[in-house]
């Protein structure tokens, strides 16, 4: 049996584990032992990471380091916004760091994080939380399928 390496169309199952550059641990499959599914080329991940993972096959394990234009972009200050706090639900504690859902207005849910609360001013922000971060990844891939 021939080992089937990932390459530009795979389909591929992976764990994997991201570590801020401090060695913390930001987020990982393992936790609910629920692998991470993909799609090369599809978008959902950077060029960058799919990169990483090209010509590793069935059972390898690697770690490698994306700098934040190759994971999850650098931090866009358009994408800070202060807010009046009467516009949040009353149920909702705005402290930093909570995560807060607004509905945008073609019905979809968009995610954002409190980063600062001075009076009546809520300053929310749009970025994925691991934007601008360096960070470390190790991947242990689990399956791959080529298309035929």
């Amino acid at each position: 049996m021939t080992d089937t390496l990932i390459s530009d169309h795979s389909e591929v199952t992976f764990h994997f584990t991201i570590k801020l550059e401090d060695g913390s641990v930001a987020d990982t499959s393992r936790t609910q032992d629920k692998p991470a599914r993909l799609k090369m080329g599809d978008g959902s991940l950077t060029a960058g990471f799919e990169a990483c993972l090209k010509g590793l096959s069935i059972g390898s394990n690697k770690s490698f380091t994306l700098a934040p234009e190759d994971a999850f972009g650098m931090s866009n200050p358009d994408q800070i916004h202060h807010m009046e706090a009467a516009r949040f639900s009353p149920e909702i504690e705005l402290e930093p760091g909570v995560i807060v859902g607004f509905e945008q207005p073609n019905g979809g849910q968009v995610a954002g994080m409190i980063r600062e609360v001075q009076g009546d001013s809520v300053t929310v922000d749009f970025n994925h939380p691991l934007a601008g971060q360096t960070l470390n990844f190790d991947v242990e891939i689990l399956d791959v399928s080529n298309p035929g």
